[in-house]
Formats: C-alpha cells, structure tokens, sequence
C-alpha cells in the first residue's frame, strides 16, 4: 500500500517535472528574443524578473522527480561500507530528516507568501505579485516533503524485514 502511495506521489512529482521543463523552455526562448531585440535597441522589459520567477519553478518544481531519480548529490564514501541493514538504518534516517526540513521550508514559504500577498508586494519592473511564486516553492518542498516520508517508511519497513 504504501508502495502504491510513492508511486503516485513520484507520478506528480514527475508532472511536476514537466512544468519546470516548460519553465526552463520560456527562459531558453526568452534568453533568446531578448538577445535578438537587443542587437535592435529594443530589449524584453523585466526579462531578468521573468527569469528569476521562472528559475523558482524549475528548481521548486524539479525536486521531487530529482529525488525519485537519485539525482541529488550523495556522499556514500563511509555508508557504503556499512553493512545492509545499517545502510537502510542511515536511508530512512537521511530520508526523515531530508523530510522535515523540507516541511519546515513548506511551511515558511506558505507563511512568506501569505505576508506578501497580505502586504500587496509586486515585482519592481512588471509589478507582478511575488507570492504565487513562493507558493510554488511551498508545493514543490510540500512535494519532496511527502516523497521523502514515504522513502523513509519504506526504508524502516525494509530494515525490519531484513
């Protein structure tokens, strides 16, 4: 059951996936037409807000599907060495604490985006509100959060069973 619930949860990481690829497409192309309107003294206003609104959505929105493919960096030199079950002892460890720091960053943006749409901030050039983008990190994080629970469920049910 459980193993049905990641892989679900994995599934909407990738559709996740699928956003931040199609963020990072609309930076590709926006990079481009404004290079180009450039050489003609006429440049894309507000492309460096864009860019970085867009750049929270390709990395908010890729870390869960990152992590389902073992993407992230990870430092096996000592715990390769250990033996199975303690390998799987530091796995739910490593995925419970990954878990509730991605909680507690879920959690602060929610509180961050809720102070600036409750404060009216907006971006500088474009006045774009800023907050729908710091919930996007906060559904990203929320996201790796569930994810990383499940991961170290599986990992403590696995070492009981070895």
């Amino acid at each position: 059951m459980i193993a049905k619930l990641y892989e679900r949860v994995a599934l909407l990481g990738r559709g996740f996936n699928v956003l931040a690829a199609i963020a990072v497409v609309l930076m590709m192309l926006l990079t481009c037409a404004d290079v180009l309107l450039r050489s003609f003294r006429r440049p894309i206003p507000g492309t460096y807000e864009i860019m970085g609104f867009l750049g929270t959505v390709v990395i908010a929105f890729a870390l869960a599907s990152t992590s389902v493919e073992k993407g992230h960096i990870a430092v096996e030199l000592l715990v390769a060495r250990l033996p199975r079950k303690f390998r799987t002892a530091v796995a739910a460890l490593a995925s419970f604490v990954g878990a509730g720091l991605f909680a507690l960053i879920c959690w602060q943006s929610v509180a961050y985006a809720a102070d600036l749409r409750s404060s009216g901030e907006v971006s500088v050039t474009l006045t774009l509100p800023v907050y729908p983008f710091i919930y996007g990190i906060a559904a990203g994080s929320g996201l790796l959060c569930l994810l990383l629970s499940i991961e170290g469920l599986l990992s403590a049910m696995r070492m009981t069973k070895q």
